[in-house]
């Protein structure tokens, strides 16, 4: 089926105590598996890329040619999410190219800033059918081209969470609750605030987003699935799973070098990860 905007996916999430992965891709690979494991669990999936990584795989029509020709392929819905865009001309041109769905990244502003330029992304996207998350409170680790020091975030505070989201009109908000992103580094601990997720829970009726999915612990992932957490971003789980998977396989006596044989494994990898992740998020409807 066609691409479609996140909004009512992450609604019915919400209601169902249950979450859709926003799995991040790189290649036709990393899109197809994820595609073909939604479709083996009858579930929803999100594509999630950043700005630099579209531009490495040939620019926003590239990705977005390369998402719509294996959206197609299945009946399960599949949207196509512009993850961590930082400016309003950056977002135009990834819906103009045909993503379904955008997030405007300005937690570094302060929140009146926020709001603003969240409002004029809200207002373009809206009048394209495509939906918009934005972010309150900012988390440790790196990003993109920016990186951000545990001394430099901050939770976010669940007045400003419905202030904010009262103001913009946004269809999902991503919070900062205790996650990181990329990869956590051995000395981190990561203690996710469930107490503050509730209470944002309480004030903030539009879907919740965690971002920085990998590596933290499952049973606080299912916890938060439970407060109103309806989408969960995934990337470093997939990134070093295929890796690792084809490094792997390069080890046997009797390996040859082909297409098939180097790249089926990190692909096999992936949809490994994204069938126990979509598991984990959507267990109070999967039998």
């Amino acid at each position: 089926m066609a691409l479609v905007s996140m909004t009512q996916m992450l609604q019915n999430a919400r209601a169902n105590k249950c979450a859709v992965g926003g799995f991040m891709i790189w290649n036709y690979d990393s899109a197809k598996a994820i595609a073909e494991t939604a479709q083996k669990l009858g579930l929803p999936a999100i594509y999630i890329i950043g700005e630099g990584e579209a531009i490495s795989m040939g620019g926003f029509e590239n990705v977005a040619r390369i998402a719509e020709s294996v959206a197609k392929t299945v009946d399960v819905p599949i949207a196509l999410h512009a993850d961590h865009f930082r400016s309003y001309d950056a977002i135009v041109q990834a819906i103009v190219a045909g993503y379904s769905s955008v997030m405007i990244d300005a937690s570094r502003f302060p929140i009146e800033e926020n709001i603003r330029l969240t409002k004029e992304v809200v207002k373009v996207a809206h009048a394209a059918g495509v939906s918009v998350e934005a972010e309150l409170g900012r988390l440790p680790g790196n990003e993109g081209d920016e990186d951000v020091t545990v001394e430099e975030s901050f939770q976010t505070d669940p007045e400003e969470a419905a202030y904010f989201a009262e103001q913009t009109g946004i269809d999902a908000l991503a919070v900062s609750i205790g996650t990181m992103h990329g990869a956590y580094p051995k000395s981190f601990k990561p203690e996710i605030n469930i107490p503050r997720l509730i209470e944002i829970e309480q004030k903030v009726s539009i879907p919740l987003v965690m971002h920085g999915g990998s590596g933290t612990p499952q049973d606080k992932i299912a916890e938060a699935v439970n407060h109103g957490i309806a989408k969960i971003n995934i990337a470093t789980d997939l990134v070093t799973a295929a890796a690792k998977r084809i490094a792997e396989v390069q080890q046997a006596e009797d390996f040859r070098y082909n297409v098939n044989s180097t790249f089926q494994a990190g692909k096999e990898a992936i949809c490994e990860v994204v069938e126990q992740r979509m598991r984990l998020l959507n267990q109070n409807i999967l039998k």
